[in-house]
C-alpha cells in the first residue's frame, strides 16, 4: 500500500460494519495461534458481536483510497463496553483498536484514538479508558506512548488471563497536543 495516500478518519455507517468485522479478524487473526482454540473462538465472537450490536456510542474507521483500514469502538461505560457495571467506568472506553497488517506503520492507530480523544472531550468526559493484555505488547507500547496509565482498580481476570485497565488524562493530552500544534 503506497504511503502517500491520504488517511481518512471518519464515523462508519451500517454498510461499513463487515468491512470493519474483516479488519479487525484480519488484526486479531494473530492472536488465534496464542490463545487455546476455545478462548479465540470466544474472543472472535466478542469481537464479531461487537461490531455488529447496538452498544457502542461511535463506530471510528480509517479509511485509504474508500477501503477500510482500521477501526476502533467507543463506548461510554464498563457496562456498556463488557457488559461489567461492578468496573465503575463512567467515561468512555476504547474497543478494539484494529489497523490492517498491511497499513500499519502509517500512525494510523494514533490518529483513531486521537479522534476518540476528540469525541470524549466533546462529550465532557475527563477519561478515556481501556483494556489490553501482556500479549498486545506492541499496543500497550503506543498506549504508554501517548499517555495511557495503568488504572490497576480496572483490571479484569479472564480464565487466567489478567486484562490490564489503562486510563488518560484526557486534560493533560489535549494541553500536550495543542502545545506541539502551536510549536510546528
Amino acid at each position: 500500500m503506497s504511503s502517500s495516500k491520504e488517511i481518512i478518519i471518519r464515523e462508519a455507517v451500517d454498510s461499513d460494519r463487515e468491512a470493519i468485522a474483516g479488519v479487525l479478524l484480519e488484526a486479531y487473526g494473530q492472536y488465534s495461534s496464542v490463545l487455546p482454540e476455545p478462548y479465540w473462538i470466544e474472543y472472535r465472537d466478542s469481537i464479531l458481536l461487537s461490531v455488529h450490536g447496538t452498544a457502542p456510542a461511535a463506530r471510528i474507521i480509517a479509511e485509504i483510497d474508500q477501503q477500510i483500514v482500521g477501526s476502533v469502538l467507543l463506548f461510554l461505560s464498563s457496562e456498556e463496553a463488557y457488559g461489567r457495571p461492578e468496573l465503575g467506568i463512567h467515561s468512555p472506553i476504547i474497543r478494539l483498536l484494529a489497523v490492517s497488517p498491511d497499513a500499519r506503520g502509517r500512525g494510523i492507530a494514533a490518529l483513531l484514538i486521537h479522534e476518540a480523544v476528540r469525541r470524549s472531550l466533546a462529550l465532557g468526559a475527563a477519561t478515556l479508558n481501556l483494556h489490553t493484555s501482556d500479549m498486545m505488547a506492541s499496543a500497550i507500547k503506543l498506549y504508554e506512548r501517548l499517555g495511557f496509565e495503568r488504572a490497576f482498580e480496572t483490571d479484569i481476570m479472564n480464565g487466567t488471563t489478567l486484562v490490564k485497565g489503562y486510563r488518560l488524562d484526557l486534560e493533560r493530552y489535549a494541553g500536550q497536543h495543542a502545545e506541539q500544534t502551536s510549536t510546528v
